[in-house]
């Protein structure tokens, strides 16, 4: 399967954006290599609102929320995952509207640190936020004529989840997918092999369109899904391949295989080929050294 990227998007900052029916848009101002054009808010609903990942500590951004919801009530604040562009700004919000706030749990890695290991997006998680509400996969919150569904995504994060707006066809798929680029899987913040294995459940759901974290819609999400499958997977092939041909280290691998990459973004891919490394050897498709890290060195079976 092809993969194909969007990457047009405007993003109106401050300005709401009326994406669906009932569903309103609101972008923060953060750009980056990481979060694209800002981060995506949602509003659901239209006289008792829902507000879906209300983004980073920021005033604007608040402001721009407070706005859109021009004296309406918001019955509850869902949060996709405890990144800092993603949930900090939920406690304010919650503040101002008494809303409950629903997420899959607090922060937490993918597995546990090991002896000197400091998870590498510690500065970007919010460690602060506990939901009021802890949804497990499949369960159901219902508001104001609309009733949105948990669709536990791990991958990205431990507690990622994807919502489904029930009856619309219309999945938030927070950072799990996206038009404009792949998710980073970085251990021990994420796993690779729980990321695989969301990618299967979407690819068995028949969702119409995707409101991602950021950029614009998935318009054909389960080709798109597939596409991102088979990319992880000829990724995971060239790993092999430049083990097989003496790479051993992370560095190396990185510089052979993301020579077209932003150089800012090496770091994050050096982290996505040990996620993946992690998934090769506990399959025993490869050996390393010792635990997976990014210093460790590794090989295939002999």
């Amino acid at each position: 399967m092809s993969l194909d990227f969007d990457t047009r998007f405007e993003p109106a900052y401050g300005q709401p954006v009326a994406v669906a029916d009932g569903v309103v848009r609101v972008t923060a101002n953060n750009p980056s290599a990481f979060t694209f054009r800002g981060t995506n808010s949602y509003l659901i609903g239209r006289d008792t609102l829902a507000v879906l990942d209300p983004g980073p500590n920021d005033d604007a951004h608040l402001e721009a929320l407070v706005r859109a919801i021009a004296g309406r009530p918001v019955s509850h604040i869902f949060v996709s995952h405890t990144h800092r562009d993603h949930s900090p700004l939920a406690a304010r919000l919650k503040l101002l509207t008494g809303a409950v706030t629903v997420a899959e749990g607090p922060h937490r890695s993918a597995r546990p640190l090991r002896i000197g290991e400091v998870a590498p997006l510690d500065a970007s998680s919010d460690t602060d936020f506990a939901p009021d509400l802890v949804v497990a996969d499949g369960h159901a919150v219902d508001g104001d004529g609309w009733r949105m569904r948990a669709v536990l995504t791990p991958g990205h994060a431990a507690n990622h989840a994807a919502f489904s707006l029930e009856g619309t066809g219309i999945l938030f798929s927070a950072d799990h997918v996206m038009a404009w680029s792949t998710s980073i899987v970085a251990p021990p913040d994420g796993a690779m092999s729980d990321y695989m294995a969301s990618l299967d459940k979407l690819i068995e759901r028949d969702d119409r369109i995707y409101l991602p974290g950021h950029g614009g819609p998935v318009a054909e999400p389960q080709k798109f899904v597939l596409g991102l499958k088979a990319h992880r997977q000829m990724r995971e092939h060239a790993i092999l391949e430049r083990l097989a041909a003496g790479d051993n280290s992370i560095p190396d691998i990185v510089r052979a295989i993301y020579r077209d990459t932003d150089p800012r973004l090496y770091g994050a891919a050096g982290l996505s080929v040990l996620a993946h490394l992690e998934d090769l050897v506990g399959r025993s498709q490869a050996i390393s050294d010792g635990p997976p890290a990014i210093d460790t060195i590794y090989s295939l079976p002999k």
